[in-house]
């Protein structure tokens, strides 16, 4: 081992190939997953048969078995493009989430933003209304409900921002929660109950990629500022008065980095319903992996929780005779590993 000059100029070069290497190896990880969801269920198809039906859709070459083909390209393709999109949201917002109020316990639906749009969903259902409008309704609720809590904190002045913004998102997702209680105890037993209780579990069965399509808009709109501006989040996470010191306007760069979580999440919800506990856990796991350097932290959380909500997926349609709600596998996953996380971490936020 040589020490000196050399070493000195060496080392960033270095650091940034393991990095390179690093993401490679996630990437292949995640593409090697995205394999066995396509192949593994009910019905399993053969590896090479998923690489065949896969050329074929994309360059045309002959078609392997037709049933096969069904499976993979308009049963499974849909839900893994779906976990893929969905799940790497997710991370991304509670990334964000947690370094903007410097919480280890806050996730994206922190300012009641899966509230809102759980209450948009539900009461499209109980109104009977159209797949494509209870989406709608979801989006618009996970939305509104982070604009109401943002005008309460705005006209409650005298606390921390901050704290005014967590508490107000905590009682208006009460509020929420009670409302969609109110629509379950109104709703058809029969035919509304079971629609909105499994909606608010979270499911990729009924997902299209029609349902992708539509999302991604939305997704990439919030991903967006989140990119352009990782280098500043850094900044936010030392807090309000330190940030301002070293220069950052924090009056309009909370603001737009909330809301910009906030799209990516209400997208998200609106097409699968309220999936808890990704945004909670996985940028704590990328954290461990990468540091709290928002710069590595954001990509590094996006493909974590890509992959873990494909894992997540992969398993409801296979641990048991019938489907099992993404919700109740998350938090059978989450919750232990939570615990763990608050046994075995480090004290403060770093």
């Amino acid at each position: 081992m040589t020490c000196g000059p050399a070493a000195v100029i060496a080392a960033p070069g270095a650091r940034r190939i393991s990095a390179a290497f690093q993401a490679c190896l996630a990437v292949v990880g995640l593409g090697l997953l995205v394999l066995l969801a396509l192949a593994a269920g009910r019905f399993p198809v053969p590896v090479a048969d998923v690489f065949a039906i896969l050329a074929a859709k994309l360059f045309g070459t002959a078609p392997g078995d037709a049933t096969a083909q069904v499976v993979v390209l308009q049963v499974r393709l849909p839900r893994v493009a779906a976990a893929l999109v969905v799940g790497a949201a997710l991370s991304s917002a509670g990334a964000t989430y947690q370094g903007l109020f410097r919480n280890p316990l806050v996730s994206p639906d922190i300012l009641g933003v899966s509230a809102g749009a759980g209450l948009g969903a539900v009461l499209g259902i109980y109104l009977a209304l159209p797949v494509l409008a209870i989406q709608a309704m979801a989006f618009a609720g996970g939305l509104g409900a982070v604009a109401i809590v943002y005008a309460v904190g705005a006209l409650v002045r005298r606390h921390d921002p901050v704290l005014t913004l967590v508490l107000a998102g905590v009682a208006v997702g009460a509020v929420l929660g009670s409302a969609i209680s109110l629509l379950k105890v109104l709703a058809d037993p029969y035919n509304q109950l079971p629609a909105i209780t499994y909606w608010l579990l979270g499911s990729l069965s009924s997902v299209t990629l029609g349902d992708v399509f539509a999302i991604l808009p939305a997704v990439g709109l919030g991903l967006l500022p989140l990119v352009l501006l990782r280098w500043r989040m850094n900044l936010m996470s030392l807090g309000e008065e330190e940030a301002r010191a070293l220069g950052v306007e924090t009056r309009w760069l909370r603001p737009l980095l909330v809301a910009a979580a906030t799209l990516v999440t209400a997208a998200a919800v609106s097409a699968t319903g309220v999936i808890g506990w990704i945004g909670l856990i996985v940028p704590h796991l990328a954290r461990g992996l990468v540091g709290p350097d928002f710069r590595r932290l954001l990509p590094a959380s996006a493909l974590l929780g890509a992959g873990y909500l494909v894992a997540v997926d992969l398993a409801a349609r296979t641990i048991a005779p019938i489907e099992v709600p993404l919700g109740i596998l998350t938090a059978l996953a989450g919750a232990p590993f939570f615990l763990w996380l608050l046994a075995a971490g480090k004290r403060g936020w770093s």
